[in-house]
């Protein structure tokens, strides 16, 4: 992949003048299979789930990349390989032009607060044990990292900063919301400052109505703090709300890649096309769109069908997509950066109303606030 794209010089989700950028992070045929034993009485391994099978990304400074697919197809798993939390099976991962694929665990340290990542479930990832102090203190602490005027003044700055009381120091994590839980957890983020967040479908275990408060809370962090953000997600409205790009994933394959106007207006690859098609109307007085229903289940990552992967639940495959894989390629009447792994791509001028793609009335709320502000 070139190491070059076309991106909004600002900051957030909306885009400005071109320019030209080096890439963050770069992801070249990262792969990850987790092996199978089986056997008796000596066990030996007889397969393998190939849970990411060989994706290629970019995310660029300041900049905020969607990774978007269905349960299950290794969009969790990726984020958790860029974090290096698990190690690749095959392919390279560059962090500010430097490889971080195999790095052993010194090598790591001093990059360590530059990436930083934000869990699914806010119940599970605080200790219940410590103070919301101690938690957001710990990583300063770990990196013998000493903030002018103290670490607990810069916990109360970043409790401030993420919209809780600073009073909240000696609070217990049972004490607060699901919301407010999230909230933490993004203060622990940010308490080293980093260049890059994997956030881990964030809000995807929160009620819709604090859903819109986090996201929001996330971008005005990238906004004033110029973090680059991989997000990830199933919530296509909360995707197109948040991210510059977006990276369709199915079956730990990415199939489709954009920025965010041309991939929700002009989506070409058929799988996109049914995500979208999935997504539900609020506008009353829109036409409906087609729904578009996937035949069949979801093959296994054990044994992924040859050729296209998605051949098995698509109504365009015919024999040439069980023998040869698609490329990531652009195509024909894409956008510049629009890349496709198709060999029957939709045509262009099939196009989905992006103002139809919002999940919920508070969702709406929230985009219309964004674009009046």
């Amino acid at each position: 992949m070139s190491n070059n794209v076309t991106l909004p010089e600002q900051q957030g989700p909306e885009a400005g003048t071109a320019a030209t950028r080096e890439p963050l992070l770069a992801v070249e045929n990262m792969k990850m299979h987790f092996p199978i034993y089986g056997g008796f009485p000596i066990k030996r391994k007889v397969g393998a789930v190939r849970a990411v099978d060989g994706v290629d990304f970019q995310v660029f400074p300041g900049e905020s990349l969607g990774l978007v697919g269905e349960s299950g197809c290794g969009k969790s798993t990726t984020g958790r390989m860029v974090t290096r939390l698990l190690e690749p099976t095959a392919g390279k991962i560059t962090y500010s032009g430097r490889d971080i694929t195999h790095a052993k665990r010194r090598e790591l340290a001093p990059i360590r607060s530059e990436i930083q990542m934000i869990f699914q479930d806010p119940y599970s990832s605080l200790n219940p044990r410590q103070t919301v102090g101690t938690i957001i203190k710990s990583p300063m602490e770990i990196n013998g990292i000493n903030p002018p005027g103290g670490r607990e003044k810069k916990v109360r700055e970043l409790l401030e900063l993420v919209g809780l009381n600073p009073e909240h120091y000696n609070r217990f994590p049972h004490e607060f919301s699901g919301g407010q839980r999230q909230r933490i957890g993004v203060a622990r983020a940010l308490a080293l400052e980093p260049k890059l967040i994997v956030a881990d479908e964030p809000v995807s275990a929160l009620d819709v109505s604090i859903q819109a408060q986090v996201v929001n809370l996330l971008q005005k962090v990238q906004d004033e703090l110029g973090i680059a953000f991989l997000f990830i997600a199933h919530d296509l409205a909360i995707v197109r709300h948040f991210s510059h790009r977006v990276a369709v994933m199915y079956l730990g394959k990415i199939v489709e890649v954009a920025d965010r106007e041309s991939l929700y207006t002009r989506p070409r690859h058929p799988y996109t096309h049914a995500l979208l098609s999935a997504v539900p109307e609020v506008d009353l007085d829109t036409e409906h769109k087609e729904r578009i229903r996937l035949a069949g289940d979801v093959p296994s990552p054990i044994s992924p069908p040859s050729g296209c992967r998605f051949r098995t639940r698509c109504w365009k495959a015919q024999d040439k997509c069980a023998t040869d894989e698609p490329p990531l390629v652009q195509i024909s009447g894409n956008k510049e950066g629009h890349l496709t792994a198709c060999h029957f791509p939709e045509a262009p001028s099939i196009e989905a109303r992006v103002e139809d793609v919002v999940m919920d009335p508070a969702l709406a709320a929230l985009e219309k606030d964004h674009t009046e502000g």
